[in-house]
């Protein structure tokens, strides 16, 4: 193993040793500001590899849960079908071909035929499970893509990430020291409605902090509406992760990022809120 790899093991097990909380903050310290630099000062290719990579990662990890559960899956299938889908967001915006909508065809008829060239039995939830990976991460992710090339479309994207995330860390931090009544027992039974309620409340109080900051001329309204549909919104993004989990008996889908698990876990509210933030702004808020 070469010293890159050396210093990469002691890092993860120093890490490793560290409490949740702080391997979170950890990770953070060390992401966030690669991120900012990445969505504001890179070329947006920089930024649309980045958005793809994820799209890569997470559609992997979820294919590869799928398997280790004993659940028919074409992983690579599943994977280069979710990236395409990703990748078409960005390739759309220098063609005039409506080129998701083409690759989602063309991936989907790659799927549907998979079992015409795959030796054994032809099992249906192969061909089902595949689809849903490939459209559940890789067309929503792509979203982030587009909204990105929107007028201010790199203060969009960290007011997208910024709201979710403190959302979701007032979540996590009121649900676990005041939490008493169980928002969704079956599903994810460490949520609750306390913290819920906190997460939109806080939702819309980085909105109101982040808006004119990172979106100049956007309203206070529009900006308490959108912290109030990324609240809502996200937190149905991460209970539907949960509900795949759940319905497969696993926990987290990986263990990329200390503190946060994988890819998939960090971006599944992200998968609900890109695309609902885009129409946001595409439609009543930041009409440029």
């Amino acid at each position: 193993m070469g010293k890159a790899g050396v210093a990469s093991v002691t890092i993860r097990d120093a890490m490793a040793g560290m409490p949740p909380a702080w391997r979170r903050i950890t990770s953070a310290i060390v992401l966030v500001p690669l991120f900012v630099w990445v969505t504001t000062s890179a070329a947006t290719w920089t930024f649309q590899a980045l958005v793809i990579a994820a799209s890569f990662l997470a559609c992997r990890e979820l294919a590869r849960m799928f398997e280790r559960t004993g659940r028919p899956i074409d992983v690579w299938l599943c994977v280069g079908v979710g990236s395409a889908l990703t990748a078409s967001f960005a390739t759309s915006l220098y063609a005039p071909t409506p080129t998701p909508e083409l690759v989602l065809v063309v991936g989907g008829m790659l799927i549907f035929s998979a079992p015409l060239w795959t030796p054994g039995r032809p099992v249906v939830e192969c061909t089902a499970n595949t689809l849903f990976g490939a459209v559940y991460v890789g067309w929503l992710l792509g979203y982030a893509i587009w909204l990105h090339r929107r007028p201010d479309g790199p203060g969009l994207v960290l007011f997208l990430v910024g709201v979710t995330w403190t959302g979701e860390s007032a979540a996590y931090v009121v649900g676990s020291a005041m939490g008493r009544h169980r928002m969704a027992p079956l599903l994810s039974p460490g949520k609750t409605v306390e913290g819920a309620v906190a997460q939109i409340v806080v939702s819309v109080a980085a909105a109101l902090v982040l808006g004119p900051w990172l979106v100049p001329g956007c309203s206070t309204i529009g900006a308490a509406g959108a912290g109030m549909a990324l609240g809502v919104i996200g937190q149905v993004g991460d209970l539907a992760e949960s509900a795949i989990k759940r319905s497969i008996g696993t926990k987290d889908t990986g263990s990329l990022i200390p503190g946060h698990g994988g890819m998939l876990d960090r971006i599944d509210s992200l998968l609900f809120n890109a695309p609902a933030l885009y129409f946001y702004s595409l439609y009543a808020w930041c009409r440029a």
